[in-house]
């Protein structure tokens, strides 16, 4: 059972149970994702890179992970 003071996010669409004070940047790093690769979108928004650890997520928070893709 989950801890009650967790709350639920999306990510890419998906439910997530995420932890009181949980950040962009916590996310990601429980993701095992590397920040350097992706871009984030928080309720349609764009995160910078810089912000993702001030970047409170709060429940309900829907979040595209998009990862960026170089070549031509």
């Amino acid at each position: 059972m989950s801890d009650p003071a967790e709350f639920e996010i999306h990510v890419n669409g998906r439910p997530r149970t995420v932890a009181p004070g949980s950040t962009v940047a916590t996310l990601l790093e429980t993701l095992e994702l590397d920040p350097r690769t992706l871009a984030v979108e928080r309720n349609l928004d764009l995160v910078p890179r810089g912000q993702h650890a001030a970047t409170l997520l709060t429940a309900g928070d829907r979040l595209e992970v998009v990862t960026l893709v170089g070549g031509g």
